[in-house]
């Protein structure tokens, strides 16, 4: 566990789920420098931001701006990510910070009506950005503060534009320490053009049941205006699911847009889905797509959460899953291990888990080492699907 030392205090900050291991902190130079100008403490000219009325922190990635400030004021976090918002819960607990005085939303919950201070960390998805700016700007006012960071790698010319089509008159600042701040005035009487979320878009052909269907995609969704080779390819080997007397419950893990899973539905309407995703625009999406191609009958459940942590043991018959190998631009495995450990516990003996994945990540290799067997479903020159089955003993 580390301590992030700021103006008001220091924090002991940490990710979620906590991993002794772990080496990545709960927060980045971003983070420093946004903090140190709300104190007025950095080189250029400045004086604290009056931090009153209605403080919005909107992408903080593991509650290191909510915690340091919601000792000093109320605060609205606004989040795409379930386990980002576990994270900010407990580092609030651990910091002492009384209930009640930060307020939880998901990036799918109406925000507030109105909005005094705005803090935006810069997500990595422009499309998220964007929907979420449209969402909000309608809430700021004249006297609003906008204040964004992000690393320099985050912020581009079009992140810039996109604060002035839909917030009012942006500057940057110089970069410190590879992290630079948007300083963005609102215009409320600034004409905005239609959010352009979500997105719907048909598949192709030749990829099973779900050929020619529309997906519905929620900004800051993988692969939001296409389809994802890897899903692709997953769709032209899917296992059948009708069980003879009896559903299959099958689980769409890392659902995404929910088109593997409303795959399944379309393919065996008498199959119990369960969507999971840790992303709440993920989850939507999924849900929107089942919604409009599931059959009569179909039943589905639509769950934001930390892989099948959740799900009960020994309750599970398939789970398909196209696993991230990212988290906020880190490169790691760590999420489909998660994935795959989940997957082994809620399995019912003879359950089967398939992944599929780009074949130099070497999941074979984890598979075998938790199931005692994967075999090789199909290959092509980037990816492999691979299928392994619970014990039986």
């Amino acid at each position: 566990m580390n301590s992030f030392t700021t103006s008001w205090g220091a924090y002991r900050l940490t990710r979620f789920p906590e991993d002794p291991r772990e080496q990545l902190r709960a927060w980045d130079a971003a983070d420093e420098y946004l903090l140190r100008r709300l104190a007025g403490e950095t080189e250029e000219p400045a004086v604290p931001v009056a931090l009153s009325g209605t403080v919005v922190v909107l992408g903080d990635r593991w509650g290191a701006l909510t915690t340091a400030l919601a000792g000093h004021t109320p605060v609205v976090q606004i989040s795409d990510s379930y386990l980002g918002q576990r994270a900010t819960a407990a580092n609030l607990e651990r910091n002492g910070v009384p209930a009640g005085a930060v307020r939880l939303l998901t990036t799918t919950e109406p925000p507030p009506e109105r909005i005094d201070v705005l803090l935006v960390r810069v997500p990595k998805s422009l499309a998220l950005l964007e929907d979420q700016l449209h969402r909000l700007a309608p809430a700021l006012h004249p006297d609003s503060v906008v204040l964004a960071a992000g690393m320099v790698t985050e912020i581009h010319t079009s992140t810039l534009q996109l604060f002035e089509r839909l917030v009012g008159p942006t500057r940057t600042s110089l970069a410190v320490r590879k992290a630079r701040l948007v300083f963005s005035t609102p215009d409320p009487g600034q004409a905005r053009p239609a959010n352009p979320w979500p997105l719907r878009y048909a598949l192709p052909d030749g990829i099973g049941a779900v050929s020619g269907r529309t997906v519905t995609n929620f900004a800051g969704v993988f692969c939001a205006d296409r389809l994802d080779i890897g899903t692709r390819f997953l769709l032209q080997h899917l296992p059948p699911t009708a069980a003879a007397g009896g559903r299959t419950r099958v689980v769409d893990l890392g659902c995404g847009n929910g088109v593997l899973g409303t795959a399944v539905a379309l393919a065996d309407p008498r199959a119990d889905l369960l969507f999971v995703d840790e992303s709440h625009q993920a989850v939507a999406s999924a849900e929107a797509t089942f919604r409009a191609n599931a059959p009569a009958g179909a039943r589905a459940e639509f769950l934001a959460g930390d892989a099948l942590a959740a799900v009960p043991a020994d309750s599970v018959d398939l789970v398909l899953n196209n696993p991230p190998f990212h988290s906020h631009r880190a490169t790691t495995d760590a999420a489909a291990w998660r994935m795959f450990t989940g997957a082994r516990r809620a399995l019912r003996p003879g359950g089967e888990l398939w992944v599929v994945g780009n074949r130099h990540l070497g999941y074979h290799v984890k598979l075998r080492r938790l199931f005692g067997n994967c075999e090789t479903v199909a290959a092509n020159p980037k990816f492999v699907i691979l299928r392994a089955v619970t014990s039986r003993g």
